[in-house]
């Protein structure tokens, strides 16, 4: 299984970043859950978002409301829409799925 995540950047508070997730391997990627989480420098890996395979969403709050996930099942990749970016939002975002891990893409949020 490999995941392959870009999308990060650098982007002022109030921004928007789109991340994306690529995945390749031999798990049906379709009926599989998706994960995103992110790491603040100094702190513990949170979830941000979970999609299902048919697309069904949850959040905690910090993000909901901001961010949404959505995928492509015939792309085999998901995507983290990221609206109303806050400083406290910056981290490194990694995809996971079925405890395989992404090498992360760094999303800084400058106020």
């Amino acid at each position: 299984v490999q995941l392959q995540a870009s999308g990060g950047g650098l982007v002022q508070a109030g921004g928007s970043l789109r991340l994306s997730c690529a995945y390749s391997g031999s798990m049906i990627f379709s009926i599989r859950t998706m994960y995103w989480f992110r790491q603040a420098p100094g702190k513990q890996r949170e979830l941000v978002a979970s999609i299902t395979g048919v697309g069904d969403t949850n959040y905690p709050d910090s993000v909901k409301g901001r961010f949404t996930a959505s995928r492509d099942n015939a792309k085999n990749t998901v995507y983290l829409q990221m609206n109303s970016l806050k400083p406290e939002d910056t981290g490194v975002y990694y995809c996971m799925v079925s405890n395989y891990w992404g090498q992360g893409t760094l999303v800084t949020v400058s106020s």
